[in-house]
């Protein structure tokens, strides 16, 4: 029995199959859309007055080429909608205006990206129809087609896509540019795992021999099985040339998950099928020689692989979940880290009292800034600006990411009993110069830490905490006595990273004045700022890369004596001389190498 009732008309058949979308002419929907616009405060009505202009422009030459080609009727067909313009214009974000046309519409509106679209709905159009209606698929559901639509109130379009895919159709509006932009990416490459690994070059990824030369059995011989095999390759190999830090691999309700950290944010890149997720772990497991017959521990291991003649380190994780074994990869590669003070971005005068705490002979240095905030980076930079055959160097990490020439690197090993307070006291024995602590953790570890910063050496660490001056309160709250601290601090370094923005579709701006207060901005209210947009180029995100801030706190004569006359938090703070995170951060987005809404994501504590 068809699923659609159907109404004749003269020229068409209107299937109902969705809620009716408002009838509205192009002239109402430019003027209710301006309206609308000027009152909730997103422009303002000059800025209104040029986009009417610019749409007006284009709508004569387009008209004045219908006169010319006698082709008219498709290209003013094409004449951009006052929302497009705006939006093309810069004058308003696009996540701030698809909700009210889609209001205006009677639809949803939603902002085109990868992770929103299936490649098995895309499959249901053929790409002829959808480049004649200009929409995308999305997703199925129980027989329900969402498409994303320019015009979703085409209602011939609807009824072919539904006739084409066989589903009910539900429409939602998104920007034509969108399409444009996606469309030709979800038809001419293809999504599926099999056809992604058929094209790659397994030669591109080598291992070392003895960590694929054992006897497997059940799941482990499907696992040697070609397919899985180049989608674990394709998947290392993609992290490495996009840049990623982490690659996770996830079992889901339906599908497995493949997703990229890249500049701190995850990014899914692959939707395996279910069954193939059993393998994909155990051929991890067998590469990092971890016990492919263990499912109910947690295990961790490393692997070492070569792309391209270039020697990659990664440290794997394993976690079961109720739905299958979680597995987590940091990619270590060497080529994409700088283990140089002078390059990672701190002003000159961050940099001279930076070199100056370093030079000191003895005394505790600290670097705090949450997970994945580039501690380690910036611990390692300094050991490298310091060390020397006259010097003796040790550290202890939990584990130790990368290895560096002049330094002896110790491994914490938990379960053997080297924890840091263990390996840092049995390291006081090795007469060292300058001791690396990758973290203190606990009172114990602190207590080591600063009793060998108290007689001669000089120790670099980092600690968890929203600030430079907050380190000084974390120690407190440890259990450390102040005049330990006192006497032991030489200084602190807070850093965060910030994600730059994409250059290739960075847009300037004007921020409103109630972003600017809330970041509480002190320069020119009508300094111009930048955003972006979003492109094939940086995944729809908007960025690329990262950059660091750097706060640093040295420990002055004045520092010292509110540490040991019970000052507050708010008191060290106020005692602070030079860059705060968030002045650093302000001072990249005035650069244009970030966005304010970045700053204030990152760098904003209150």
């Amino acid at each position: 029995m068809n699923q659609f009732l159907q109404i004749d008309t003269d020229d068409q058949t209107i299937p109902k199959i969705v809620m009716p979308v408002h009838e509205v002419s192009v002239d109402d929907q430019t003027t209710q859309l301006g309206q609308r616009l000027v009152e909730a405060g997103l422009i303002r009505v000059e800025q209104l007055e040029t986009a009417l202009a610019h749409q007006a422009a284009e709508e004569d030459r387009l008209r004045s080429l219908e006169r010319q080609s006698g082709d008219g009727r498709r290209k003013v067909q094409n004449i951009k909608r006052l929302g497009e313009v705006v939006a093309e214009l810069g004058l308003v974000d696009e996540s701030d205006l698809l909700p009210l046309l889609g209001e205006q519409l009677g639809v949803d509106g939603v902002r085109l990206r990868e992770g929103l679209i299936d490649p098995n709905a895309v499959q249901l159009v053929p790409r002829e129809y959808a480049e004649r209606f200009r929409i995308l698929p999305l997703m199925r559901v129980r027989g329900e087609l969402t498409v994303a639509m320019a015009d979703p109130q085409d209602l011939a379009a609807i009824d072919t896509l539904a006739r084409v895919s066989g589903c009910r159709i539900r429409p939602v509006f998104t920007l034509a540019t969108g399409i444009d932009r996606l469309l030709p990416r979800c038809y001419e490459e293809d999504f599926s795992v099999d056809s992604v690994t058929a094209d790659l070059d397994v030669e591109q990824l080598e291992l070392d021999a003895d960590a694929i030369d054992l006897d497997l059995h059940g799941t482990q011989q499907l696992a040697e099985g070609s397919p899985v095999i180049n989608l674990v390759n394709y998947a290392i190999i993609q992290a490495v040339r996009q840049g990623a830090s982490d690659i996770h691999i996830e079992a889901g309700q339906k599908n497995t998950s493949v997703r990229f950290r890249i500049d701190g944010s995850l990014r899914e890149v692959m939707k395996p099928r279910k069954d193939m997720h059993p393998a994909i772990v155990s051929r991890i497991k067998v590469m990092a020689k971890l016990d492919i017959a263990e499912h109910r521990q947690p295990q961790d291991g490393r692997l070492h692989v070569r792309i391209a003649r270039r020697d990659v380190d990664l440290r794997v994780s394993t976690l079961p979940t109720v739905l299958g074994e979680k597995v987590v990869m940091r990619v270590l590669d060497r080529e994409n880290v700088t283990f140089d003070l002078n390059r990672l971005g701190m002003p000159n005068d961050s940099l001279t009292t930076m070199r100056r705490m370093l030079s000191r002979p003895h005394g505790l240095v600290l670097v705090t800034g949450p997970t994945g905030s580039g501690k380690t980076t910036t611990l390692y930079s300094a050991i490298e600006l310091i060390k020397g055959v006259e010097r003796n160097m040790i550290t202890v990490e939990d584990p130790v990411e990368y290895q560096l020439e002049l330094i002896n690197q110790v491994q914490v090993q938990n379960d053997s009993g080297v924890t840091f307070a263990q390996a840092l006291r049995s390291i006081l024995r090795q007469d060292p110069d300058v001791i690396m602590v990758g973290e203190i953790r606990d009172r114990e570890t602190a207590e080591t830490a600063i009793q060998a910063a108290l007689t001669g050496h000089l120790v670099l660490s980092t600690l968890h905490t929203n600030d430079s001056a907050s380190a000084i309160t974390r120690l407190l709250d440890m259990g450390i006595e102040r005049f330990k601290i006192a006497a032991s601090l030489v200084g602190v370094v807070a850093q965060r990273l910030m994600r730059n923005l994409c250059e290739n579709c960075r847009e300037s701006y004007y921020p409103s004045s109630k972003l600017l207060e809330e970041l509480h901005y002190q320069g020119d209210p009508r300094h111009t700022f930048a955003r972006s947009r979003g492109c094939s180029q940086c995944y729809e995100s908007g960025y690329r890369g990262r950059s660091g801030v750097y706060e640093l706190f040295e420990c002055t004569a004045q520092i010292r004596s509110l540490i040991n006359s019970d000052s507050n938090l708010d008191q060290l703070r106020a005692a602070h001389v030079g860059p705060t995170l968030l002045s650093e951060g302000l001072r990249l987005a005035e650069s244009r190498a970030t966005s304010l809404e970045e700053v204030g994501r990152v760098a904003l504590s209150e």
